[in-house]
């Protein structure tokens, strides 16, 4: 079964942390996405621009509005995903806890529809 996993993390926090900080963080979802791809369940992964470069359309009175931006202000941000194969609920949250973001984030877990 396929699962997504939201990465949410406060998007402004990243400057504020040093270079070896920084270094750290990455070499850190470096490994994990290295330890998914070893395991063989991993399908697909991508960081996301900062949710500022964001276009959000909807539908108000019947006509498309275009806004720039994110839907809604929120303390954290949609800042990248994995898509993982796993046999259920309980390997994907296995995978989860090993994921960085939730050492200063949140990951929602979706299983994606067959």
């Amino acid at each position: 079964m396929q699962y997504l996993l939201l990465l949410y993390v406060n998007e402004a926090g990243w400057p504020n942390l040093t270079k070896t900080e920084q270094e750290q963080g990455m070499a850190a979802y470096m490994a994990y996405t290295e330890a998914l791809t070893k395991a063989g369940v991993l399908k697909l992964t991508n960081r996301l621009q900062p949710s500022s470069s964001a276009t959000t359309v909807r539908l108000a009175d019947g006509k498309t509005q275009v806004l720039d931006g994110p839907y809604a202000d929120s303390k954290e941000q949609l800042g990248g995903y994995y898509v993982i194969d796993v046999p259920d609920l309980d390997a994907a949250l296995s995978w989860v806890a090993r994921c960085p973001t939730v050492g200063h984030g949140v990951v929602e877990v979706r299983p994606v529809w067959a």
